[in-house]
């Protein structure tokens, strides 16, 4: 393994000696006989230490400063008050054994990322930075952030976004009996409220003993104690959560109200804006809540839906990034200043299924597409053709032929309603997975040897 080979070289090099003081004889002196030279003091230099052994696994103290500098410039770059060091430096601990115990399982269960799936989700990174690779990578060196580390990281938050997808979403089940019924309260109801929310986890270990759950109840007391005073929540949440979301402050983000985890509904229900929930227990251990806002929103409000057509071009070991980009940009400036026609450009150069039909997509929901051909999608005028693009497929042109508001039909609220139950049932799941793996990896702490 990469970490315990690295700790054997660090555990070889730990020591260094001291350069022995050089004798000089003085005038008229007669020469002492020649002893053998006296053993040089010892000097040691610490050059690292392990703080904690996951599985196959260390975790060294360097890693660990390194996770904390980080978290701290973050903290501070957001404007949120600082949490005592020992106490980040315990919280990122665990965050990091959390991760390498999924990482760990991801390389057990043949979980890769393609080196051409890494490329493009640091190409939509530095994207949604509106900069291009090549000058988000010059930013991170700038900031001190060796490209290729940085890029070996989102491979590994790829692989765990992907552990998790095979271990947790793709079992949860939704029955029509559950369809049903959530229809059934959301038309009772006649509307429904969304909710941007901030919470704490404290997690609890599977089985645990008496003062172990007293301990966490403690825990989420004080947190919420503490925000109940005023204090920065950010601060808490950095401080007291062992969520993943820990240092973005706990945030949650707007979340409707059927799509909460059902103690989260049930709890945000009574709260106005500001206001801090009590301590709530699920199975995976203790939660604190705090509403940030509220806002409505009406069960059957029309949605927009938008018809569009587009031309796809995949990119191959023939037909490099560039390429791609240049053929398409050359077939709009014949649709833009030659009059050609989009549908037969379409039929023409289209890698797509839709290239038969001149591109034509028929009418889209929001959230029938992916992210990156939505946003363009949404972000055109009627007529308008876009500039070449790219998404997980390949590079597109783009052209909305007209928008309207729809109700939605019974077979598209069978499906949203599926979603949101999954959903719901999904935040939960991971919580109470995460907390089974955490329970049965080796974890020997040793944060505290000095």
């Amino acid at each position: 393994m990469r970490i315990l080979i690295a700790a054997a070289v660090l555990c070889s090099c730990a020591f260094a000696w001291a350069q022995a003081p050089v004798q000089t004889q003085t005038q008229g002196q007669v020469p002492a006989p020649r002893q053998a030279a006296a053993r040089p003091p010892q000097r040691i230099v610490l050059v690292d230490r392990i703080v904690a052994v996951v599985g196959r696994e260390v975790v060294t103290a360097s890693e660990l400063a390194e996770r904390r500098d980080l978290a701290e410039r973050q903290l501070q770059r957001q404007g949120t008050p600082l949490p005592e060091r020992g106490i980040l430096e315990r919280q990122i601990l665990e965050r990091l054994i959390l991760d390498k115990a999924q990482l760990q399982l991801a390389r057990e269960n043949g979980v890769r990322v393609e080196e051409i799936q890494l490329d493009r989700a640091l190409e939509r990174i530095a994207e949604n930075n509106r900069m291009s690779l090549t000058a988000f990578r010059q930013a991170l060196e700038k900031d001190g952030v060796p490209f290729e580390k940085f890029r070996n990281e989102v491979r590994e938050q790829i692989q765990m976004q992907r552990l998790r997808e095979r271990e947790v979403d793709d079992r949860i089940e939704v029955s029509e009996s559950e369809i049903d019924t959530f229809l059934a309260e959301a038309k009772s109801g006649g509307s429904r409220s969304e909710y941007n929310l901030a919470h704490v986890l404290v997690r609890l270990p599977e089985q645990a003993s008496p003062e172990q759950i007293d301990l966490a109840r403690n825990k989420a007391e004080k947190a919420r104690a503490e925000s109940a005073a005023g204090a920065d929540f950010a601060r808490i949440a950095a401080s007291y959560s062992d969520a993943p979301d820990a240092l973005q402050g706990g945030m949650m983000g707007w979340r409707a109200e059927d799509r909460l985890p059902e103690i989260f509904a049930g709890a945000v229900k009574g709260l106005r804006a500001g206001e801090t929930s009590a301590v709530l227990r699920s199975a995976g251990g203790f939660h604190v809540i705090k509403l940030i806002e509220r806002r409505g929103a009406e069960e059957n409000a029309p949605v927009e839906q938008t018809h569009a057509r587009h031309i796809l071009i995949r990119t191959s070991e023939t037909v490099s990034e560039a390429d791609a980009r240049r053929r398409l940009a050359d077939i709009r400036e014949r649709i833009i200043t030659g009059g050609a026609d989009f549908a037969e450009m379409a039929k023409l150069y289209s890698a797509d299924g839709s290239a038969s039909r001149g591109g034509d997509l028929d009418w889209l929901l929001p959230g029938d597409t992916v992210p990156d051909f939505e946003r363009v999608m949404v972000s055109l005028k009627i007529g308008e053709v876009s500039e070449p693009f790219k998404s997980p497929f390949g590079w597109h042109l783009m052209q909305v032929l007209e928008r309207r508001a729809a109700g939605l039909t019974q077979d598209r609220r069978r499906l949203q309603a599926r979603q949101a139950l999954k959903e719901r049932k999904a935040d939960e799941a991971f919580q109470e997975w995460l907390r089974q793996l955490r329970d049965r990896t080796y974890v020997e702490m040793r944060l505290e040897d000095r």
